[in-house]
């Protein structure tokens, strides 16, 4: 009995343990909320309540109540409640989850153990589903419908298409719309789509129909706009077919195209649209209103010698305007006829005068014809001396199929004619007037970025008054070159502005010329230079060192070509610094290619480089170490005259002393030798030793002298003169 009696402890701790998972307790707790399903940002109040007999291990103790939503602990309030119940009460205020599991905990053994959970969910009620359309599918005569959904409800939204019968007689919408039937579930949409097709067992046909999409969740419900439609009216057709195409003989700009329209459809009554374009248009030429069944259509205002590409489409006659299209037909191309050029050419020249007699050169520049005025592919070009006259054909002095020609022609020639031909005939000869550019200058000519590429050029008008315009331009280049088509011509003698296009890219620079043309003469040109585009140089110069001295360095640079400087350059910027400085700058104009640092230090290592400017960046060219000298030129060249001069002065004395006995003498004079002096020979043969007594060195006392010695001097010898003997080696 005690061995049972002490196991009675760890059944009931282990039974509470199985009892107390997520999801809750047999009868042990009860959790309310109201309401499971509410607005984002509503308020939410729930209700936890155990009963403590139904709890085995909480019999006893007081009970503590928590509350857990999702993994945060929140507040409530705890109370007792009736027969022994422990109640907590808690309030959410704002509840901004979409979806969440709110628990109701115990502390039991220290630990807070789950006994009973609700899942709460927030979101909005449905939105509107907008563009509601159908199209009726003739081949299984369903009804398929598409529609787009609103926002997000963050809510399970259930959504169905319904329909309902209408009343046969036509009126207009929204009084078409009285119900004459309950509303039945047309389809629903599947897989969380936007569409869905309601089959034919459900549809009238020619009879008005209501159709709208239904939204519903917790929190609401929300319909689409109503369709009032035939089911016919928005059927979607098969496309027609394009049988043939061809010119109508006597209205040359005109075609005539027939066809057919597809299988099921020859009984009804169509609307059909032709669209036509040729691969240099920009867009689809429409043409509407073409009704009846399998037939023909007329067009005219077509360009002569060009391809197009043809496509048609159909549609009931009767339908409203929310009926569907059929898709495009399969293209069909068709190229009309030509004709011969028409129009004028614009021709540009240039001329070398001649001698008397001679020839001169011209050089011939043209515009190739528009395509309107080319009627067709044109085949080349013809430059006579004279008009093309009827039975006799004119002097060819050019045949070429480029827009450009070089030739010569007598000096006396002021003209020639300038004619396109193509595979249907040639076109009236554009007369070209050789004449002199000679006439009045334009003034204030400019041009400015248009895009990026293209330039607008401006220009004051002259006093007198101008015929045409011509502009030529031409890209700077390190290596001269020539575009043949650079150039363009203003028919109105009153602009002031022109627009260039052709040929400009950006970061490129443009010499432009503009002539502007009078009665009989040509102005003499004016020019300027311009960008469509700039940017940051693609590299700056490179640095040199030309001079330098202990304060002051001189550096210089090559100009950058053209093609490098991406812009006009505004300024160059040198920046020097040392070790024991900071940097410092200086800038240059963009006409200079030399600087001058001035004011360094001697003997001093310093770090340079240049910055080369437009008005769109900047760039760094590499870094250049130079060491300043310790003396400048002028000093050393000071120094080294001055050792010069030293040294010099000292080979001029060494060569003096080598040629002069007599400075020899007072520099270094003769010492006689001893042994040769007369004394030497007053010494008589011997003399009698006597004891030399040496004094201690710690005695003092009086020197003794013992012995005098008198010698006598030679007869006719005075004393103190010596016969002169051989010359003594200096020393």
């Amino acid at each position: 009995m005690a061995r049972r009696g002490a196991g009675t402890p760890f059944l009931r701790q282990l039974s509470l343990l199985l009892l107390l998972q997520l999801g809750g307790t047999l009868g042990c707790a009860s959790v309310t909320v109201s309401p499971l399903v509410v607005a984002l940002g509503s308020a939410v109040t729930a209700s936890c309540t155990v009963q403590r007999e139904l709890c085995p291990g909480l019999e006893q103790g007081k009970v503590r109540i928590s509350w857990m939503l999702d993994k945060k602990l929140v507040a409530g309030s705890q109370r007792q409640g009736p027969r022994g119940t422990e109640v907590s009460n808690l309030t959410l205020p704002r509840f901004n989850r979409t979806q969440a599991r709110l628990f109701c905990c115990v502390e039991w053994n220290g630990t807070k153990q789950r006994v009973g959970m609700a899942e709460i969910r927030a979101g909005y009620p449905p939105a509107k589903p907008l563009n509601l359309s159908c199209v009726l599918n003739l081949g299984d005569y369903g009804l398929t419908c598409r529609w787009e959904q609103g926002s997000d409800s963050h809510l399970p939204t259930s959504v169905v298409l319904k329909c309902t019968g209408k009343d046969p007689e036509p009126l207009p919408c929204p009084v078409c719309c009285r119900s004459r039937g309950r509303a039945v579930t047309g389809c629903t949409p599947r897989g969380g789509h936007s569409h869905c097709t309601v089959p034919r067992r459900l549809l009238q046909l020619y009879r008005q129909m209501e159709i709208w999409v239904s939204a519903t969740n917790a929190l609401g419900t929300a319909d689409s706009e109503h369709l009032c439609i035939d089911p016919m009216d928005v059927a979607k057709l098969d496309p027609p077919t394009l049988q043939s195409i061809q010119s109508i003989p006597f209205q040359t700009d005109c075609i005539a195209l027939a066809w057919d329209v597809a299988w099921g459809t020859e009984h009804m009554e169509l609307q059909c649209e032709l669209r036509y374009r040729a691969p240099e248009d920009p867009a689809w030429a429409l043409v509407t209103g073409i009704i009846g069944q399998a037939g023909t259509a007329q067009r005219c205002g077509f360009l002569f010698g060009t391809q197009y590409r043809f496509q048609m489409r159909c549609r009931r006659s009767s339908a409203s305007a929310l009926a569907s299209w059929s898709e495009w037909s399969p293209g069909r191309n068709y190229t009309t006829h030509e004709k011969a050029p028409t129009g004028k050419l614009d021709a540009w020249w240039g001329a070398q005068p001649a001698e008397p007699g001679g020839r001169q050169e011209v050089q011939l520049r043209w515009k190739a014809p528009r395509r309107r005025e080319a009627n067709g592919r044109v085949l080349g070009y013809r430059v006579t001396l004279s008009p093309r006259r009827r039975g006799r054909d004119p002097p060819t002095v050019c045949n070429t199929t480029h827009t450009q020609c070089n030739f010569s022609v007598p000096a006396a020639t002021s003209r020639v004619y300038l004619s396109a031909y193509n595979a249907a005939g040639e076109s009236a000869p554009t007369e070209v007037i050789l004449l002199e550019r000679k006439g009045q200058p334009l003034a204030g000519l400019r041009a400015v970025p248009g895009g990026e590429r293209s330039l607008w050029v401006r220009w004051e008008a002259p006093l007198a008054p101008v015929i045409a315009y011509v502009l030529e331009w031409q890209r700077v280049t390190a290596e001269p070159g020539h575009c043949s088509a650079c150039w363009q011509m203003e028919r109105d003698g009153a602009a002031t502005t022109a627009l260039i296009q052709d040929g400009i890219e950006p970061f490129q620079r443009y010499n432009i010329s503009l002539y502007p043309l009078y009665e009989g003469t040509v102005g003499v040109p004016v020019h300027t230079t311009a960008y469509s585009q700039q940017k940051a140089p693609s590299h700056a110069p490179k640095l040199h060192l030309k001079r330098i001295s202990k304060s002051e360095a001189e550096l210089c640079w090559e100009p950058l070509p053209v093609e490098m400087q991406n812009g006009f350059i505004t300024s160059y910027t040198i920046f020097w610094a040392s070790s024991l400085t900071n940097m410092a700058s200086a800038t240059v104009s963009p006409s200079l290619s030399s600087f001058a640092i001035r004011g360094l230090k001697p003997s001093t290592l310093y770090k340079v480089h240049i910055m080369a400017s437009t008005a769109a960046g900047s760039t760094n060219g590499t870094s250049l170490t130079l060491v300043t000298t310790v003396l400048d030129d002028t000093e050393i060249q000071f120094l080294f005259l001055s050792l010069g001069l030293v040294f010099v002065g000292l080979v001029v004395l060494l060569i003096c002393f080598q040629k002069n006995e007599r400075m020899k003498e007072q520099l270094w004079p003769s010492v006689p030798d001893p042994a040769n002096s007369s004394l030497g020979k007053w010494v008589p043969a011997a003399v009698p030793q006597e004891p030399l007594q040496v004094l201690a060195a710690r005695e003092p006392g009086p020197a003794a002298i013992s012995t005098v010695t008198v010698l006598e001097g030679e007869a006719g010898k005075q004393p103190g003169k010596e016969q002169p003997g051989p010359a003594a080696a200096p020393p």
